[in-house]
């Protein structure tokens, strides 16, 4: 099989001399097939049959580049060996090869039409000017040989068209799947991205303020520059803590049972609001909380996009409207979370279609859920975020009436 898959590569690399050989073949079995074939109605050749043969065989050198006009050429050349006596002779298959080479590059219904004309004008020559009946003996055979080579070709097209098709197949599949494998890798590039600038963001601008109090009274009022850097302390105790958190969960594999070895702490979650509260609370912004139906545990996914959308929001707040208030309303219902942040500032921070990356990680995270988002501006100042995050409830065996 190997020896025959070098064959056709060898082939395929030498068309010209491939085709020359099989006319010299072709040729040079008409002209040794009297003395072998031992009687069996293979006469002959006369020369100038012989110049005939030599000329149609000759055309085959071209079939692959030029196939329906070597097509034209020999069936011509075979018509006129029949119309001046020629009998059976392996000359006959030279029309074969080249009708099998038209079918081979053509469509269905062009394969017929061609292979019908052939045969025709075959059989028309060899009876009108060879004087031979429509059911001689080499009128049939030239008949069946264009027909079987017409098959021949229908056959190998075919093939060839299977084995295409496969290919693009598996080349479109290969295409999806480096597509798909690229989009998931822009996907966690900016579900990182976004997680870092979250964790980091917050606690930062923190410690940006609470450096500039320290800066502001180091001199005048020691003990705030204390607390100030207290506070500075904790952000950044805060903001390395987390970090080390969501770098863990980054780097831990999916596969990786919890109790293999270390085991991140889990991200935050709703019950820190106060804790991030307080922290704000303590830069001079003035937070209300307000909770509206029944907490319930929810999905960690939505208990942190929860969480960092309040984070976000209050910082947002706390950079772009310095000394205004800001009000947290939780909002649980049957089948949502509702988050919304609230300031009474006049200077508010860039619209939800600016390149703001805060606003566009809070938009990322509540659309990633299934929900919605929405900033807009308050008609008498400030600014509003909300976010509905899909958090159904689910009903607890314990409170089912067992009758």
């Amino acid at each position: 099989m190997s020896r025959l898959s070098e064959v056709r590569r060898a082939v395929r690399r030498h068309t010209l001399a491939a085709d020359g050989v099989l006319a010299v073949g072709l040729f040079a079995m008409a002209l040794a097939a009297p003395k072998v074939s031992g009687g069996y109605g293979v006469g002959p050749l006369d020369e100038p049959a012989i110049a005939v043969g030599a000329l149609t065989a000759g055309a085959l050198v071209l079939r692959r580049r030029w196939p329906r006009a070597v097509l034209a050429f020999t069936t011509a050349g075979t018509a006129l060996y029949l119309a001046i006596g020629g009998g059976k002779s392996p000359l006959l298959f030279v029309s074969m090869a080249a009708v099998y080479t038209v079918v081979l590059g053509c469509s269905r219904r062009a394969g017929v039409a061609v292979t019908c004309a052939t045969a025709a004008i075959l059989a028309a020559a060899g009876v009108a000017f060879g004087g031979r009946s429509l059911l001689d003996n080499v009128i049939l055979t030239v008949i069946a040989e264009t027909a079987l080579a017409a098959v021949a070709g229908e056959v190998v097209r075919g093939k060839r068209s299977n084995v295409a098709a496969i290919r693009e197949r598996a080349h479109r599949a290969e295409r999806t799947r480096e597509e798909e494998a690229a989009r998931r890798v822009m996907e966690e590039r900016l579900r990182i991205a976004r997680e870092l600038h979250d964790v980091l963001a917050h606690h930062i601008a923190l410690i940006n303020v609470q450096a500039g109090v320290a800066a502001h009274v180091m001199e005048t009022e020691p003990v705030q520059a204390r607390e100030a850097l207290a506070h500075i302390r904790r952000a950044g105790r805060s903001a390395l803590d987390e970090l080390r958190t969501t770098v863990g969960l980054l780097r831990q594999p999916d596969t990786r049972p919890p109790d293999a070895g270390w085991a991140p702490e889990p991200m935050p979650g709703l019950d820190r609001l106060p804790q991030l509260i307080a922290a704000l609370t303590a830069t001079g912004l003035t937070i209300e909380q307000q909770v509206e139906g029944e907490p319930r545990e929810l999905p960690a996914t939505v208990d942190l996009a929860g969480y960092r959308i309040v984070q976000e929001a209050l910082t947002n707040v706390r950079k772009h409207a310095p000394g205004a208030g800001a009000v947290v309303r939780l909002t649980y219902l049957p089948s949502e979370l509702r988050v919304r942040v609230t300031d009474t500032g006049t200077n508010a921070p860039p619209r939800a279609d600016g390149t703001g990356h805060g606003l566009l990680g809070m938009r990322e995270r509540a659309l990633s859920l299934g929900g919605s988002f929405s900033a807009d501006a308050e008609p008498g100042g400030g600014f509003r975020v909300t976010a509905a995050l899909p958090s159904p409830a689910v009903a607890s065996p314990l409170t089912l009436d067992p009758a």
